[in-house]
């Protein structure tokens, strides 16, 4: 295969490790500016009522409790941590990108930026998904187990860490087209082998719904598992789609391990040197 890396592999060790102290301080810089951001949104829009709504009809014109002093201050750096990881996130990928890119072939450049694209707003998606699905689905059910005998007393506490929980729980679980993709890529798995499992994988999709999710079984339930199982048969798709276009395996697999072969090929040569 021709060379289609860039020049600036061709850097000395010592060189590269400059770049990657720049490249892990600009990461530090936007983390920093983004929890700001955070902060300000946070602060701005009044953020936590926005988050807080969802509850609210059930709370029979209450709001959640606060049951300490701190409470306030905690959940707000909280939601302004959320906020700025969300924010930052496609920085440090950028930053990942910049570094990781000059070693890469096209192919592989191309591959991952599907990867990092795809995930991101795979993540969104789920995010959302869980805040504005999943979340009213659960509510009502979960309220209706208070019956006549218990008064509900909701503490910020507790209810925003459901929420922040469900958020990730939900934007994490989007990632699965992305997972298949890098492991097709690597030849870990193949079309046929999903396919074949597809059974297994349903009941997989349904037991981690059920553990997912608050509420009952059946619409909670479902309301993961049905978006999971269309990501599982576009998983399907992405699998043959890489597994037709691959050209060997050892290719891929030095991508997922690109940043270990990075470090050993550029120290070799400083040995040598």
């Amino acid at each position: 295969m021709r060379d289609e890396r860039s020049t600036n592999a061709e850097m000395p060790f010592l060189d590269h490790l400059e770049e990657l102290r720049w490249r892990i301080i600009w990461s530090l810089a936007a983390i920093a500016l983004a929890v700001a951001l955070g902060f300000f949104l946070v602060l701005r829009y009044d953020v936590i009522a926005r988050l807080e709504a969802p509850i609210l009809p059930y709370l029979h014109g209450h709001h959640v409790i606060a049951t300490h002093p701190a409470d306030g201050l905690q959940i707000t750096v909280s939601a302004a941590m959320w906020i700025g990881a969300v924010v930052a996130f496609p920085v440090i990928l950028y930053q990942a990108w910049l570094f990781l890119s000059p070693a890469l072939y096209v192919r592989e450049k191309r591959l991952l930026i599907a990867a990092l694209s795809g995930g991101i707003a795979l993540f969104v998606a789920g995010a959302l998904f869980a805040y504005a699905v999943v979340l009213p689905v659960s509510l009502p059910w979960m309220f209706q187990l208070f019956g006549t005998a218990l008064e509900p007393m909701i503490t910020a506490e507790s209810y925003f860490g459901l929420v922040f929980s469900m958020v990730l729980s939900f934007g994490v679980a989007f990632e699965l087209p992305v997972v298949v993709l890098l492991l097709a890529a690597a030849g870990l798995v193949t079309p046929q082998f999903l396919s074949r499992y597809r059974r297994h994988a349903i009941v997989l999709i349904i037991t981690v719904g059920a553990f997912l999710t608050p509420g009952d079984f059946v619409s909670t339930t479902l309301a993961l598992a049905v978006p999971l199982y269309l990501l599982y048969e576009l998983s399907v798709v992405v699998a043959f789609v890489i597994w037709r276009r691959r050209p060997d395996s050892g290719a891929a697999i030095a991508l997922l391990l690109t940043p270990f072969l990075l470090w050993r090929q550029h120290r070799l040569r400083h040995v040598a040197a």
